[in-house]
């Protein structure tokens, strides 16, 4: 059984019992106050009716008005405007999302809580959702919450998608949306359709959409092959309430089918030929909840299928990406929140089953290798998380998780064990202007199976080192909220350190899985500002990421786990002007040149900074509710740069660039 460090259970228990004193102080102030009149919580507070607040920490909050403006194609879209979560550039079955320099497999990723498995090869992406099917993302960076689920290494990132109340017109029972986009620079064309409605207890939505396009160019004019747009996707929703329960059937699949490069994050791997590559993912999700709770009963209850699948056809002899990867998942949660009055419990069971097969079509000629190897994993874990917030200006978030985890490796070698993850965070409001804050976690990540999609290339004799180890992450954050009215900032100092991760060896001939020896680690700092005149608001935000591996500036090498961000930055303006019916806005993002790096012989070149800008401007005709317009320019200077979080550049490989100037003219209709 795997327990919390020395070191972190000292920087725990002092915050624990920091955590108890506040809690005690706190219930004393609860006392003798209740009754009296209520105060008026401040948006910067950590937790505020029972939910903790993920920007108070540092974290990210894309909600549903936030995605109204952006009105996004694809995950660059979506987080353009926070300078703490990158995206590598390239076609959408290459991209990949990191949140502090720290690829989205280490954080719990779901999808209306289905949680989603870790990128699968180095060279491919991490996308899981079509940004036109949400509601709402959460980045909880750092110490995350004990119910964001298993695997919380360095925090959560939570899609919500849409359901038919949320598009329902007051006074409407049924309803449909059209949308189509146009764009240049090989954007193409995308169509997309919902209907949703309600009929006595029964509501449902279905939507799809699908783009079609060709290979974009950079902004040097120089086309960046096999990054064509080639989406295609549906969600599906389904439920039914009556005498206060409430049943919900959800499904989603998304598909990209198109002809990639061997390596779709590289700009030049040797070969410029283009290969078919299917990406593909979906699932499908029962749940309970009540619609009438009460203090002590406020249940959920889901259960999940999931599959995923990657497929090349055999071009090659060398093993360079040509192979299959499949995922099934079956799992699911239970728990019940307790309503305190001061606070609520949540507390819980969740468990899944992983499902794991790689096919790399060695011929019998290739007798060094093997095929097929399958491995599976298996988890259950128990979980309670506390959330608390006084009128002494005192907030806690704090929680446990107990896991059981097992690895059964594709020798039938079987490695399982049992670990604790601790993790709490406390506030106090300084005044109704300033609230300052600390926290910390231990978690414990069972094992990290990471990006398996190396054993493709990998010899006959491959096998587990008995000593393999379950991951183990600490996170540390200190900082503080500063709000008004009209205004609002934020300071976060992070510190976030993750160790044991999986090592499937540097070369082919590689014959033993072990651990990375290298503790990785991403430290800096976050700062936000926004303020709101009315009819324009505007913001900017700032990161700085030092990332390294084994003490060492990390270089770009491939962006498995971690990945070299240094210093970014965004600003943003949105103005309405009512008298038109119009709203425009713009975005700037900035990033900082990365010094020259190393790893083993190879060298990575030193990347120059880089600035872009977004603009748009969107018409809603009062005369024509529910008719929307939008002209948008995205890289509007023609700059021509590399994101960060994927590959440098060395005497022999580049990086896959971002698109050049690329105009969008979208039209939706509501009826």
């Amino acid at each position: 059984m795997s327990l919390p460090s020395p070191r972190a259970n000292l920087c725990l228990l002092a915050l624990t019992s920091a955590s108890v004193l506040a809690l005690s102080t706190a219930l004393q102030a609860q006392e003798q106050t209740e009754g009296e009149g209520e105060t008026l919580l401040s948006i910067i507070q950590l937790v505020s009716g029972g939910q903790d607040n993920v920007e108070a920490t540092g974290g990210t909050e894309v909600n549903a008005d936030d995605l109204d403006r952006l009105k996004p194609d694809d995950v660059s879209d979506l987080f353009s405007r926070e300078s703490s979560i990158s995206v590598s550039g390239g076609g959408g079955a290459a991209k990949r999302v990191s949140v502090l320099g720290i690829e989205q497999s280490l954080l719990a990723t779901s999808v209306d809580g289905v949680p989603q498995g870790a990128t699968a090869w180095h060279h491919t992406g991490s996308n899981v959702v079509d940004p036109a099917f949400l509601k709402a993302v959460k980045v909880e960076a750092g110490a995350a919450a004990a119910d964001a689920g298993f695997g919380a290494g360095a925090g959560s990132l939570r899609y919500e998608t849409v359901n038919a109340h949320d598009l329902l017109d007051a006074g409407k029972d049924i309803g449909s949306r059209v949308g189509v986009a146009f764009g240049t620079n090989g954007r193409g064309t995308s169509l997309s359709f919902a209907n949703y409605g309600r009929y006595k207890g029964f509501d449902w939505l279905v939507m799809v959409n699908g783009a079609d396009g060709k290979d974009y160019k950079d902004g040097d004019g120089v086309v960046s092959p096999g990054t064509q747009a080639a989406g295609r996707n549906a969600l599906a929703k389904f439920g039914f309430e009556a005498e206060g329960h409430r049943f919900e059937l959800g499904y989603q699949r998304s598909r990209d089918n198109s002809d990639r490069l061997q390596r779709p994050n590289l700009g030049n791997p040797g070969s410029r030929t283009l290969h078919p590559l299917k990406v593909s993912n979906g699932s499908l999700k029962l749940s309970y909840t009540t619609t009438e709770s009460t203090e002590f009963w406020n249940p959920e209850v889901s259960l999940y299928l999931s599959d995923f699948k990657y497929w090349r056809d055999n071009y090659s002899t060398d093993f360079a990406g040509d192979a299959t990867f499949s995922e099934q998942q079956f799992g699911g949660k239970v728990q019940n929140t307790f309503d305190l009055g001061y606070g609520r419990i949540t507390a819980g069971l969740d468990f899944n089953s992983h499902d794991y097969s790689v096919d790399n079509y060695a011929t019998a000629a290739q007798s060094n290798y093997t095929r097929y190897r399958d491995f599976t994993t298996q988890q259950i874990g128990l979980f309670a998380q506390g959330r608390f917030e006084f009128e002494n200006g005192i907030s806690l978030s704090t929680g446990a998780r107990l896991d059981r985890h097992r690895f059964d490796d594709w020798n039938g070698k079987r490695f399982s064990d049992t670990g604790t993850s601790l993790n709490a965070t406390l506030a106090y409001r300084l005044n109704d202007t300033v609230e300052i804050f600390a926290g910390a976690s231990d978690t414990w990540l069972g094992y990290v199976v990471g990006d398996y999609g190396y054993l493709h290339a990998r010899v006959k004799n491959f096998q587990s080192s008995p000593d393999l180890q379950p991951g183990q992450s600490k996170n540390y954050k200190i900082g503080a909220n500063f709000g008004g009215d009209s205004w609002q900032a934020g300071v976060t100092l992070f510190d976030t350190r993750v160790r044991n991760l999986f090592d499937y060896g540097a070369v082919k001939s590689a014959t033993v899985l072990t651990n990375k020896p290298e503790e990785f680690r991403s430290k800096g700092v976050t700062l936000n500002a926004a303020y709101d005149f009315g009819a324009t608001k505007i913001g900017a935000t700032y990161t700085k990421a030092d990332v390294t591996e084994g003490g060492i500036d990390l270089a770009p090498s491939n962006g498995e786990f971690f990945a070299p961000v240094g210093k970014q930055a965004t600003l943003y303006i949105d103005h309405r002007i009512a008298d038109w019916d119009m709203s425009i806005g713009a975005s700037a993002s900035w990033a900082g040149s990365l010094s020259e790096t190393s790893k083993g012989t190879t060298v990575y070149n030193a990347l120059d900074g880089y600035n872009f800008v977004n603009a748009y401007a969107e018409w809603t005709p009062s005369s024509h509710k529910g008719l929307a317009v939008r002209l948008g320019v995205d890289n509007l200077f023609d700059q021509r740069y590399s994101e960060r979080s994927g590959f440098g550049s060395t005497n022999r490989l580049d990086p896959v660039y971002a698109p050049g100037r690329t105009m969008t003219l979208k039209a939706s209709l509501k009826f």
